[in-house]
C-alpha cells in the first residue's frame, strides 16, 4: 500500500515534513519515510508508491556502510523490536521506518560536490575568476568548467538549514563564523569522507554520484551523522556509462520530477499538479534501479 501520512494514534507526533513523518518515543525518535515526493518547495498533491520504503532501506545501507568513519543516529529498522505502541501499526510502519537516537542538531547542510551542477553551477557562474581560478563559497576551482564537469577533488559547500522556503549556499568562512573553526573543519573533513568512499562505491555499481548532501548532531557532546543519508532524494544519482562533461545527465533521482514539472505551464507560485501516471511509474523505476544497483536487492 502507498502511505503518503502516517497516523499513529496516541503516538506523539513532533514534526510532519515534506517527506518523512517523526515521532517523539521519549530518548528517542521513529523516522517514517512516506511516499509523499516534493519539488521546488511544494509537496505534490500524489505519491510515488514504495518510494518511501526504498529511501528508508538506502539510508539504513548507507549508515551501516560508512560507520567507520562516523557513528550516527540509527537504532534499528526491524519492526519486529519495535516498542508495543508502535505494533498496531505495522501497515504503516514496517520496511519505511527507523528508531534514532535523539541528538542535538547542527543547522547547517554539509554539501559534497564530485560535480559542478544545480545551485553550484549557477554560483560559479555568477563568480569573476582571479589568476585562472573561481572562488566558489572558499573553494579554489578553474575557470571554464561546464555543466556536469567532474571536479578536480570533491569540494564541500555548505549552506544554511531552512525549515521552509529555499536554503542558502554559504561560504566556508561564513560558517566558521557560525559554528567555528574548529567544528567547521571537522564537519567539512567528515563530509568529504562520507561522500568519497560512497562515491568510489557507487562507481564500482555503475553508478555517479555527482553531489549529496549530510546533517550532523551532537550526542553526548559526539559528533554523529544524523537525518537520512545517499539517497535519491539528498543526491544526485547519474548512470555513469551515459555520462557526458558538458551535458544535462539523465538521473536516477527525483530530477526526472522536476524536469517534467519544469516543462509544464505550473507556475511554480500555486499548487502544484498532480503527476501523470506515466512520470509516478518513470520515476519508481528509476529509484528501483538505484536501489537494486547500490544495495544489492529489491525492495520487497
Amino acid at each position: 500500500m502507498s502511505v503518503m501520512m502516517t497516523n499513529l494514534g496516541d503516538v506523539k507526533l513532533a514534526n510532519r515534513g515534506k517527506v518523512r513523518d517523526i515521532y517523539d518515543l521519549g530518548d528517542e525518535l521513529l523516522f517514517v519515510a512516506t511516499d509523499r515526493i516534493s519539488a521546488f518547495d511544494w509537496v505534490l498533491p500524489n505519491s510515488i508508491p514504495d518510494r518511501g520504503k526504498i529511501l528508508n532501506s538506502m539510508s539504513v545501507f548507507w549508515f551501516n556502510f560508512t560507520k567507520d568513519i562516523i557513528d550516527n543516529h540509527l537504532i534499528t529498522d526491524d519492526f519486529n523490536s519495535y516498542p508495543d505502541e508502535l505494533k498496531p501499526y505495522r501497515d504503516q510502519l514496517e520496511g519505511r521506518s527507523m528508531i534514532v537516537k535523539k541528538a542535538k542538531r547542527i543547522d547547517i547542510e554539509c554539501i559534497a560536490r564530485g560535480y559542478i551542477i544545480g545551485s553550484g553551477y549557477k554560483d560559479y557562474l555568477k563568480i569573476k575568476p582571479e589568476n585562472g581560478k573561481v572562488n566558489l563559497h572558499g573553494n579554489l576551482l578553474p575557470e571554464g568548467l561546464k555543466t556536469a564537469d567532474k571536479l578536480p577533488e570533491p569540494i564541500f559547500t555548505p549552506s544554511t538549514k531552512a525549515d521552509s522556503g529555499h536554503d542558502e549556499n554559504i561560504s566556508i568562512e561564513k560558517t566558521s563564523e557560525l559554528l567555528g573553526q574548529e567544528l567547521t573543519e571537522q564537519l567539512k573533513e567528515m563530509t568529504i569522507a562520507i561522500y568519497k568512499k560512497a562515491a568510489d562505491y557507487a562507481l564500482t555499481k555503475g553508478i555517479i554520484i555527482a553531489d549529496t548532501k549530510f546533517e550532523f548532531g551532537f550526542l553526548d557532546n559526539k559528533l554523529i551523522l544524523i537525518d537520512e543519508i545517499l539517497s535519491p532524494d539528498s543526491s544526485r544519482f547519474w548512470p555513469a556509462e551515459t555520462y557526458k562533461p558538458g551535458e544535462n545527465p539523465s538521473s536516477y533521482d527525483k530530477q526526472f520530477v522536476r524536469d517534467y514539472l519544469a516543462g509544464c505551464d505550473w507556475d511554480k507560485n500555486s499548487e502544484p499538479p498532480k503527476l501523470p501516471d506515466e512520470i509516478v511509474n518513470k520515476t519508481l523505476e528509476k529509484y528501483k534501479e538505484a536501489h537494486r544497483k547500490l544495495v544489492g536487492k529489491d525492495i520487497d
